[in-house]
């Protein structure tokens, strides 16, 4: 199978079949979610998930996140759910929520990286919930891309860069969110962001009241997406305050959530890239990935990122935007 790439299209009830049986015989599917696209593999079982591993050359040390089909499913991974957990479960699943909670004995070591919590989301994609209900194993789906890049948020995207390694990719379109789940962790005294994501801080907060938020640079190897060199364009890339800022001896790509005249811009700026000609943020999120892999194409030297405001999924973009400029 390793070198037999299908790829199907939506609501293709007989390959999506097909997928499932591939995860539970040990192998690795690409498939979308709302968020970008994931690599699944069956959660519990020890060689798949080191698959994953291989095939991404992502470190041990980071955990995985076991995507469900249904929310009486977390009963059979997690030895107990918080309040607060639950609140955020009945609110947000089906949606761009991680929990990370305190994991049973069926959930391998390999999983959790050794942690004693275990990352759970069920995800609102209606392909992907397909693909694990037929599965009837919770899948373990960290981005379908090599360790450290850029997210995918479309089939083109992981073909680009797991091309054979895996069995299966489904296409299923673009990516409606565009940037990974929220990850919210039950598992010190007070509930703590681990990573922000498709589900705004404030709308945690909204639901649970306040909640820890580390530094970016606390809490490394809690948790995916916690490194402090993640989501990597080759191109080198650097946030910038404005525009003057940008060093005008080098060919550059211009990263904006603003829609700016280029008339005004230097001429070194070759290539511009706006995220939301209206400054929308969860439109910027939705492209953010797609628009850094053009401008990583587009030949320049550096790509220049101006930060969107610090609010609801902005706080998710410039995130990723902080840990991608970690890369030189």
């Amino acid at each position: 199978m390793k070198n037999n790439i299908a790829t199907i299209m939506i609501n293709h009830n007989e390959q999506i079949q097909k997928a499932a049986d591939i995860i539970r015989n040990g192998g690795a599917v690409a498939f979308p979610t709302e968020t970008v696209y994931g690599l699944g593999a069956n959660g519990l079982n020890e060689k798949a998930a080191a698959r994953i591993f291989e095939i991404k050359k992502r470190p041990f040390f980071d955990p995985l996140i076991l995507h469900i089909g249904g929310k009486e499913w977390t009963g059979e991974l997690a030895i107990d759910v918080p309040a607060p957990a639950q609140k955020l479960i009945d609110r947000f699943w089906p949606g761009p929520l991680t929990v990370v909670l305190p994991k049973k004995s069926a959930v391998p070591d390999i999983i959790t990286s050794g942690l004693p919590g275990v990352a759970i989301r069920m995800p609102s994609n209606d392909i992907a919930l397909q693909l694990i209900a037929l599965a009837g194993v919770p899948v373990a789906a960290p981005s379908a891309n090599l360790f450290g890049a850029v997210s995918p948020t479309t089939a083109e995207h992981v073909r680009e860069q797991l091309g054979a390694n895996v069995e299966m990719i489904i296409d299923g379109g673009m990516c409606t969110v565009g940037v990974e789940s929220t990850i919210v962790s039950f598992m010190t005294d007070a509930p703590m962001l681990l990573r922000p994501g498709g589900i705004t801080i404030e709308e945690i907060e909204e639901a649970i009241g306040e909640i820890i938020i580390p530094k970016h640079d606390e809490f490394v190897n809690q948790s995916p997406g916690r490194n402090d060199s993640h989501y990597a364009t080759k191109t080198p890339l650097f946030l910038v305050d404005d525009v003057d800022s940008i060093d005008k001896n080098v060919n550059a790509g211009l990263l904006t959530a603003a829609l700016i005249n280029p008339k005004t811009l230097s001429p070194n700026i070759t290539k511009i890239e706006c995220l939301s000609t209206t400054g929308d943020l969860r439109e910027a999120a939705c492209n953010l990935f797609a628009a850094m892999r053009r401008l990583d194409a587009s030949g320049v030297d550096m790509i220049a990122a101006l930060p969107v405001p610090d609010t609801g999924l902005g706080a998710a973009i410039n995130d990723r935007l902080y840990r991608a400029s970690r890369k030189r």
